[in-house]
């Protein structure tokens, strides 16, 4: 006879066990119902198919193309703790059928804006140069050794992308007094304007911004759209910070033009990761390089396991999920971040 509990199916991979499961969550999710899962890789298709004629809730990036929604006649919701949105679910059927998909990218927002805030006062004022010149006896003091630097206070920044990261950041930016613009073609100029920002053009944003915040995700239509002749726009010695995807800018121009002092630039996102040890990116000057740092901190992984907790709670109680993104299905096809 089947269980009438709920199932809920952990496949989370590349999150591990320890990142979404840990004792408090397996404690909470049996309470609910049962629970199977799987950990160190995807979920073998053995064993996806044998949870599909009773699964509930997935927790991962298990691929559920059509025939597989076919075969989880009480899937409910799929969760998406990678914080992205993967090319493997069919979204429209799953949204036509009344299944939540759903993203922890919301938990992420936090973490990385911290970031991308603390970078930006890192190349506005030459800091990483400076500590080097210091441990190399080279250094000047005061203003003697700030030709260079300059101000977050009054600048004009500009964000391409206005998503989870750019709402995180603009309240980290207002004390600031900068003059906000953005750049976003999913988004209506009056949302921008209500929101406290001044719609832009991506050439205009590019050519009078002090800093910019390169925030967008990687999709079927604008993979590359930084590209060499874009990025050749930016204004002189203005400050980049690279924080979302790296399959959004010509990768290679952004950082022969950064090395080449064209522009200051904070990179945290590559093409291929890890990055090989002989790589040539390695040794680009100019450059403030972290290894996708912005986001991933324990407390963001608590805060992916508290929203995710809270809305399988509401599902399972035949409520609408509350915390956790949901997948707009055309915008979710189309995505295309790794």
């Amino acid at each position: 006879m089947m269980d009438n509990t709920p199932l809920i199916f952990f496949d989370p991979f590349p999150r591990t066990e320890a990142m979404v499961f840990t004792a408090d969550v397996a404690a909470g999710c049996r309470q609910l119902g049962r629970v199977v899962s799987h950990f160190g890789s995807r979920a073998p298709d053995d064993l996806v198919e044998s949870v599909l004629p009773e699964v509930d809730i997935i927790v991962g990036q298990t691929a559920m193309p059509v025939e597989r929604l076919d075969r989880a006649p009480h899937l409910k919701a799929i969760l998406n703790v990678k914080a992205n949105w993967e090319p493997n679910i069919d979204y429209a059927q799953a949204h036509r059928r009344g299944i939540h998909v759903l993203s922890a990218a919301p938990a992420m927002a936090p973490a990385v804006a911290e970031y991308c805030l603390g970078q930006a006062i890192s190349l506005l004022r030459g800091l990483a140069a400076a500590d080097t010149l210091f441990r190399g006896g080279h250094e000047a003091y005061g203003i003697g050794g700030n030709g260079k630097a300059k101000t977050l206070f009054g600048a004009r920044v500009g964000l391409i992308g206005y998503g989870n990261l750019g709402r995180a950041l603009v309240p980290l930016l207002r004390p600031f007094g900068c003059d906000l613009i953005a750049h976003d073609p999913w988004l209506s100029d009056r949302y921008l304007e209500i929101e406290g920002l001044r719609a832009a053009g991506l050439d205009d944003l590019l050519e009078t911004s002090d800093v910019i915040f390169v925030l967008a995700g990687a999709t079927s239509e604008n993979e590359g759209f930084l590209d060499r002749a874009r990025l050749e726009r930016i204004a002189p010695d203005a400050s980049v910070v690279l924080a979302s995807r790296a399959e959004v800018v010509d990768f290679d121009a952004f950082l022969e033009l950064a090395g080449n002092g064209r522009f200051r630039a904070a990179v945290d996102v590559f093409p291929q990761e890890p990055v090989p040890a002989e790589s040539e990116v390695r040794a680009t000057a100019n450059v403030l390089f972290t290894a996708h740092l912005a986001g991933g901190l324990e407390a963001s992984y608590a805060r992916i396991r508290d929203m995710m907790m809270d809305d399988i709670r509401q599902i399972l109680k035949g409520l609408p999920p509350l915390r956790m993104q949901k997948a707009e299905p055309r915008q979710a096809a189309m995505a295309r971040s790794r």
